[in-house]
């Protein structure tokens, strides 16, 4: 099936060893494997990426008790989301790494997300408590910064964001472009970001779903011919500080190890994939054997199911809801429980209880939630819809190919 949809690879795909680039049955995509070998050979751009307690962890601490929200509200059609990007899952985002904008310039941590496809940061717009516990962007003090006259709104799970666009030299990981379209925040109101980690958010997703019409940076990337590749690949280590990776224009062969198997993008606009199967211990549960489709997101934390899925997902695992509208298991019950497999585009994927149950220890207690949430929302074509979140990408390095509008998995080491 690997070799009838799309012409995809198998063994010749970015083989570890990248000497072979064996193609099985077509000339074609085997030099397209050989033009990407060369360029793997010129050197990696790197973005080192650092995990951190989700929003919703940390405001918890500080006890204030976010609602939980269906992150697939971020995926909504365009016609229901008019102008406005969705980003209802930040609360539960883990991974961020620098970037710096404009002359001379000014660094900032932003989390780098394929759900979404705008780049804002906290600026000295803003005034509300959240942009001052943040490093903010001074356009008066970049000498290439220039204004545009349009402003944003982008609408979250307990909150809002106002912003204004502007243009200034932007600094990814060494590479630099200029004159990138960036939003600039004026207000965010409420909790959510008063806690985050990071200063703004960096789309990575296709620029059909970019707020205000902003080019997303990696098109911008593409456009002056910045990569050796038009592609991005992340590795989410479980180290909660470092050895998480954004590589930009290639791929890096000491991340991941085997072969990386390869699937369609469904549709250009988010990374939506689709989902042939899902197993419980090696059985066919039937789910989607109509077909599902599942969005890879870097800005989710957790796997999230359709929500008809989640009742006997959650009686496999033996997880009980409590008042925060979290699952939570018998730590003691770890190794008992089922691993859990997709099937994608002939390949399995299977996601081992250590995946998706998240040990944590407060004030020296220890207790297990289930990584797993509910989705409401039907995928693009009404089909059931998963999000391949942090749970899922810790377990898969995973690259995301423009040029050939196809996503890779490969095991992470």
């Amino acid at each position: 099936m690997l070799d009838m949809i799309m012409g995809r690879w198998r063994e010749g795909s970015y083989s570890r060893n990248h000497k072979s680039c064996v193609y099985r049955g077509r000339i074609m995509k085997c030099l397209v494997a050989i033009l990407v070998c060369v360029a793997l050979a010129e050197g990696l751009t790197r973005v080192p990426l650092h995990r951190h307690k989700s929003m919703r962890q940390a405001l918890r601490e500080k006890g204030i008790v976010l609602p939980r929200q269906d992150p697939g509200l971020k995926y909504r059609p365009r016609e229901l989301a008019s102008a406005n990007m969705y980003i209802n899952n930040y609360a539960d985002t883990t991974y961020y790494g620098a970037i710096s904008i404009g002359t001379p310039p000014q660094s900032f941590q932003v989390l780098f997300d394929t759900g979404s496809s705008n780049l804002w940061v906290d600026s000295v717009y803003c005034n509300t408590q959240a942009c001052n516990t943040h490093k903010k962007f001074n356009p008066q003090q970049s000498s290439t910064y220039t204004a545009r006259q349009q402003s944003f709104y982008l609408p979250y799970g307990a909150g809002s964001l106002y912003g204004v666009f502007g243009y200034d030299n932007v600094n990814v990981g060494g590479i630099q472009i200029t004159n990138q379209e960036i939003g600039l925040s004026t207000n965010e109101p409420g909790e959510n970001f008063v806690v985050a980690p990071f200063d703004g958010i960096l789309g990575l997703a296709y620029p059909s779903i970019s707020a205000g019409g902003q080019t997303p940076v990696m098109d911008s990337m593409i456009a002056d011919n910045l990569l050796n590749a038009d592609i991005f690949a992340f590795y989410l280590s479980r180290n909660e500080q470092q050895g998480s990776v954004l590589s930009f224009g290639e791929v890096d062969s000491n991340l991941y190890e085997g072969q990386i198997y390869w699937t369609p993008v469904a549709s250009e606009t988010y990374w939506e994939i689709g989902v042939q199967g899902f197993q419980i211990n090696g059985q066919e549960t039937g789910w989607c054997s109509q077909g599902c489709q599942s969005v890879v997101d870097t800005g989710t934390s957790t796997l999230t199911a359709p929500q008809q899925y989640l009742g006997d997902i959650m009686q496999a695992i033996g997880g009980q809801e409590n008042q925060y509208g979290e699952y939570m298991v018998d730590c003691s019950q770890i190794n008992n429980m089922p691993t859990f497999s997709f099937v994608i585009n002939g390949v399995t994927f299977p996601l081992p209880p250590s995946a998706y149950i998240i040990q944590q220890n407060q004030n020296g207690y220890q207790y297990c939630s289930v990584g797993i949430t509910p989705t409401y929302l039907p995928s693009s074509n009404g089909q059931p819809m998963w999000i391949f979140g942090d749970v899922f990408l810790r377990e898969y390095y995973s690259v995301f190919d423009r040029a050939n509008n196809q996503l890779g998995f490969a095991t992470a080491v």
